[in-house]
């Protein structure tokens, strides 16, 4: 442990928090990460983020902006040398799947499926989860602390806590009400909600610096923008 406050690595599953917490609200995406978990973890010193994602590409989404907005936020994270970014990629296929309602094919006896171009992003749990390993096993930090609401990772946070018996948290991107109960049932030393307010709170400014220049703010993320933005795989 620490002579001061405890420290804490803070892992985060970026599409997940996206989906949960960001999609469709245009004015909190200009997210400052160690802000707002320096304001979730107001008794930890936050000292290390690692934020797993994975690129857009230009056909992943309707939006042909969206690539470039992620750049620019990933820009903005660089900034601040405690956080690093891991990324993974998407995959794009076509696959065919049964149709809802489910339907039988009288003749073959199958499901009648159609034609559909499924995305997947891959790799983000995996960097998300070996990240959390190493950095315990190599003494990062007091406490490690996953923002996650994937199931998925029960496994790690099971192994880092009871066979390794490291301290670990989880800091879910939505209501408790929402959270997972699997994730829950790891029993974390620490655990919260990202709040509304801790969100707003916790902008990065409209124009900011690093060693290529100026990064402003997206017009598109401003705080005058409003309404659903089209659905996506990503921190648009």
């Amino acid at each position: 442990m620490t002579a001061g406050r405890p420290t804490a690595s803070v892992y985060v599953d970026g599409f997940n928090l996206y989906r949960r917490a960001l999609q469709g609200r245009q004015n909190v995406k200009w997210l400052d990460l160690h802000r707002l978990f320096s304001e979730l973890m107001p008794e930890h010193d936050v000292v290390r983020i690692h934020y797993c994602t994975a690129l857009l590409r230009h056909g992943l989404t309707a939006d042909v902006r969206a690539p470039v907005r992620q750049q620019v936020y990933l820009r903005a994270l660089r900034t601040d040398p405690r956080i690093s970014v891991h990324l993974g990629k998407f995959r794009n296929d076509r696959r065919d799947m049964p149709v809802h309602p489910q339907q039988v094919d009288l003749e073959t006896r199958k499901f009648v499926t159609a034609s559909v171009r499924k995305i997947e992003e891959k790799g983000s749990d995996v960097n998300l989860a070996s990240r959390m390993v190493a950095g315990a096993l190599l003494g990062h930090s007091d406490i490690h602390v996953a923002v996650t609401n994937d199931s998925d990772l029960v496994g790690p946070l099971r192994m880092l806590k009871e066979e390794l018996g490291f301290s670990t948290g989880i800091i879910f991107p939505m209501t408790r009400a929402r959270s997972s109960k699997e994730l829950v049932q790891t029993d974390p030393d620490f655990m919260t909600n990202i709040t509304e307010e801790a969100l707003r709170a916790s902008q990065f400014p409209d124009t900011m610096r690093d060693a290529n220049g100026v990064v402003r703010r997206p017009e598109k993320w401003s705080w005058k923008s409003e309404g659903p933005s089209s659905l996506g795989p990503s921190n648009r």
